[in-house]
């Protein structure tokens, strides 16, 4: 293609329609790619589950090789670990003994909640059983139990110490059956030790139980022989009292006494009780007089026969006067006998009524009197009855002493015999269900290969996902699109993919020299997004600057400026870059006069721009490198350079230094119309980006937005997946090859 077709050709005429379409990705990144808001201002944009996940996928050879250390470690550990085996028997607790006979027990073993049946428990795990089973080992069985710790001997002490840590008894829920456990790395072993925890078990309670009797039974012995003497000298002394008092018929006296007595507190209870009901139904005849309520709503009065039946009369009455005067007036005859009658029947109620309470009164001081006569009866009869026990005091004494010890004595006796026959009956307050069986040998308990390498894979994985944040984290080097947009605060406009090897000229024209054709269309892309925003599509001046030196910025600003040449614009590139210019480098022209010159007066425009460089494009070179190049681009010529270039070229592309290193960029940035932020793949830090950015936003010019350059192609697909893949390489090449069959036509 000669440089009169590429000068005529625009983004509609399709000669740069891959531009204009990716361009449209790029112009819409900030809504489509990942979610983030229009404009890149930095506080409202948030990562997504994406950006975790490719900050997962970047480095997904830190999680396997934690991993794979994880899960080798605890297979190691599974592997090397001795196999235990774990033996189980079950016994059954009673809550209370067996009945052989109906005796009481010595101790009361009977299971009545929580705290009787964790004492059994504890009872199981008590240091005395554990050292009946330490006693228990002894010969083969113990050289089998301490193989496993290397010992062919030891006390029981030690044995004993082994049981308690490899000894487990557990309750099952909502029963009286407790499990006993015992681990060891020998099934048989395992076994009998579980079987002589049960065993021991039994006998301790059955061991207790005897003993308990047996002590018991010889105590009440001793008290016994002691009581009997005791009831042999009472009665003797209770003989004495008879024969000395000559009290025989006593007794007899005192018995009908006591039944005078019982028959007199009966009567004067029911005169009592009699006397409280008359009194309750005389003062309710009296509330309800003083209340002016009728005693017909009492119930013992309204029962009363001819009230019940005037009562009913005078209803009935009453019913037929309300009839009567519907169908009369007031002075009929019928209407007049009605109410004449009515009157006589109500009069009639009032009398019986008045009887009734009459009739109450009266049986309430009947009442009193009968009380009065009971209780006076009653009176006469204790006084009697305690003349009668005083008299006989000293012998009644005696007599009831000397019945309480007896029954005491019987007590006693009747106690020592059931406690001698509840020591010979041998009973169990519990009994074994499952004894305890080797278990197979495949089936240890330990060490569980399954959970521990369960653990070790979400081990690994839990720790290998814990280091990768942890890079992530202390890695802050700008990578990711979240990084521009959201740290640095930019709209990401391009991305440049990594070059291979080249010379600098080489890589500074790659747009025309088609050496990279995934770089040339990603420049035509950038171009195409810069022109779908007003402020970026009319801008004539543009400054191109980056954080840190090596970032691209002077590439981004020879291949874009020759980009926008090729599109048939005029495009002049002016090297900012006073300290250290760059620019002829790009274009392998001398940097003998330039922008230096003009500012100090002693040339023109004309006499240091070089012309025709590229077809449309114009270098203007720095012209040396300058001891003072603030003053310079503060100077007016500066002012007056810029000027007088925008009436020339339709667009200036100004490279400047990099914004951490001088202020240089800062000077030219109220010059011009709008600039852009080139930033190197992987290479500036963070906090220096969005620093220098901020500096840049803080002009009030406006930032069309950040290229990422150099983009590694290898892992684009970590974070920039919707732009760059293989499909779109496949592609790239099968253009060239189109490109290199039709030579004429480029």
């Amino acid at each position: 293609m000669d440089p009169a077709s590429k000068s005529k050709q625009t983004p509609e005429s399709g000669g740069s329609g891959y531009g204009y379409s990716y361009g449209g990705n790029y112009a819409g990144y900030s809504a489509v790619g990942y979610g983030y808001g229009d404009g890149g201002g930095g506080g409202g944009v948030q990562r997504s589950f994406q950006d975790y996940l490719l900050i997962l996928r970047e480095r997904i050879w830190y999680i396997i090789v934690v991993f794979l250390v994880v899960f080798s470690s605890s297979l190691v550990f599974t592997l090397s670990q001795v196999k235990v085996y774990e033996s189980s028997a079950t016994v059954q607790i009673f809550r209370r003994d067996p009945t052989v006979m109906q005796v009481q027990q010595v101790m009361d073993n009977d299971i009545r909640g929580a705290e009787d049946l964790n004492t059994q428990m504890k009872v199981l795990e008590s240091g005395s059983i554990i050292q009946r089973v330490a006693e228990r080992i002894t010969g083969e069985d113990k050289s089998a139990f301490l193989a496993p710790y290397e010992r062919s001997t030891a006390d029981t002490a030690f044995v004993a110490d082994i049981l308690a840590k490899n000894r487990k008894v557990q309750l099952q829920r909502l029963t009286l059956i407790v499990t006993v456990s015992y681990d060891h790395p020998n099934p048989a072993v395992a076994a009998k030790v579980a079987n002589f925890f049960v065993d021991e078990y039994i006998a301790y309670n059955t061991r207790q139980r005897i003993d308990d009797s047996e002590k018991a039974f010889g105590d009440l012995t001793v008290t016994v022989d002691a009581q009997k003497k005791k009831v042999d000298q009472l009665a003797r002394d209770l003989q004495a009292m008879k024969e000395k008092s000559n009290e025989v018929s006593l007794d007899t006296r005192k018995d009908i006494a006591t039944d005078t007595l019982k028959a007199l507190n009966l009567e004067a209870s029911r005169a009592n009780i009699a006397l409280g009901e008359q009194q309750v139904r005389l003062n309710q005849v009296n509330e309800y007089v003083a209340k002016g309520t009728p005693l017909t709503d009492l119930p013992f009065v309204a029962n009363q026969p001819v009230i019940t039946q005037l009562t009913q009369q005078l209803a009935a009455q009453k019913i037929a006067i309300e009839s009567l005067r519907k169908r009369y007036r007031d002075k009929h005859p019928n209407l007049v006998s009605a109410l004449t009658s009515l009157q006589q029947t109500q009069q009639e109620l009032d009398r019986a009524i008045n009887n009734a309470r009459a009739q109450i009164e009266s049986d309430y001081q009947s009442a009193v009197r009968n009380n009065q006569h009971a209780q006076d009866e009653l009176a006469r009869q204790k006084a009697e009855s305690i003349d009668l026990d005083r008299s006989g005091l000293p012998y009644a004494s005696a007599e009831r002493e000397l019945h309480t010890q007896e029954q005491i004595l019987q007590s006693l006796t009747a106690r020592a015999r059931e406690t001698s026959l509840s020591g010979d009956i041998s009973t169990q307050n519990a009994r074994i269900i499952d004894r305890a069986a080797p278990p197979p040998e495949s089936k240890p308990i330990s060490p569980n290969v399954t959970l521990n390498l369960g653990l070790g894979v979400a081990g690994g994985l839990g720790l290998g996902l814990a280091f990768a944040f942890f890079v992530a984290f202390i890695d802050d080097r700008v990578k990711s699109s979240f990084d521009i947009e959201g740290v640095v605060g930019l709209p990401l406009i391009g991305i440049i993919p990594q070059i291979k090897r080249m010379d600098q000229a080489d890589k500074a024209q790659i747009v025309v020299n088609n050496a990279d054709r995934q770089v040339a269309e990603a420049f035509l892309t950038l171009h195409s997004s810069l022109r779908l925003k007003d402020e970026s599509k009319n801008a004539k001046c543009i400054l191109i600057t980056s954080t840190i030196p090596g970032e691209g910025k002077s590439f981004t600003t020879t291949n874009l400026a020759l980009t926008f040449a090729a599109h048939g614009e005029r495009v002049v590139i002016l090297d900012c870059d006073l300290r250290k210019p760059n620019i002829h480098k790009s274009f392998r022209v001398e940097n003998l006069k330039g922008i230096i010159d003009i500012c100090a007066g002693s040339s023109t425009i004309d006499d240091v721009v070089l012309r025709g460089v590229q077809p449309n494009l114009d270098v203007l070179p720095a012209g040396g490198r300058a001891k003072n190049p603030t003053q310079i681009l503060n100077s007016k010529n500066f002012e007056v350079m810029l000027s007088e270039l925008r009436k020339r070229y339709d667009r200036i592309f100004i490279d400047t230094p990099p914004l951490a290193a001088v202020s240089d960029a800062l000077i030219i940035l109220p010059l011009v119309d709008g600039s852009i932020f080139t930033i190197f793949f992987n290479k500036v830090r963070r906090k220096a980006a969005q620093f220098s950015a901020k500096k840049m936003l803080d002009s009030n010019v406006p930032a069309f937005g950040a290229v990422l350059n150099g983009l590694n192609l290898a892992v684009s697909g970590y974070y920039y997946a919707q732009y760059y893949d293989k499909s779109y390489k496949d592609y790239y090449v099968v253009m060239a090859k189109e490109d290199d069959n039709q030579p004429e036509a480029r």
